[in-house]
């Protein structure tokens, strides 16, 4: 099994929006696996819904944009940048992902430049696909 730096040393979110608890797999610069285990005490799911605890599609988004600042941030080229949302397109939500459930989030990098780049992503819940989309990011100094 491959060991990567824990995402809290790689990325600058800190609890309660770090929503990557370890990455199984990387290819640096290009696409990295994370996982995210949902154990129902978020702060979110009280709220979202009573009675009904379901993960907010937007957070899903997060997480997978979380996976591919990872992506970035593992390459040294990137020292000293922190990529921002610049855009997100063509997100669906295809299934309810409820306290107990892992995610497994999965992102590809398709184009990388110094000051912007785009990817892909999904998160998959019991292998199928519980949200996918696109992500655009911009660099800036960190």
């Amino acid at each position: 099994m491959n060991s990567f730096p824990a995402p809290d040393t790689v990325l600058p979110h800190r609890a309660p929006f770090l929503f990557v608890d370890r990455i199984s797999e990387l290819v640096v610069g290009k696409s990295a696996v994370g996982h995210w285990k949902l154990n129902g005490d978020e702060w979110f799911f009280p709220g979202h819904f009573p009675g009904r605890p379901t993960l907010p599609g937007v957070l899903m988004c997060e997480a997978i944009a979380q996976v591919g600042a990872y992506v970035v941030l593992s390459d040294q080229s990137m020292t000293g940048k922190l990529p921002l949302f610049g855009g997100l397109d063509a997100a669906r939500f295809r299934r309810q992902v409820s306290p107990g459930d892992e995610l497994v989030l999965m992102v590809e990098l398709t184009r990388m430049s110094s000051r912007a780049g785009k990817g892909v992503g999904r998160a998959l819940l019991n292998d199928e696909v519980a949200c996918e989309c696109e992500l655009m990011f911009v660099l800036v100094d960190a």
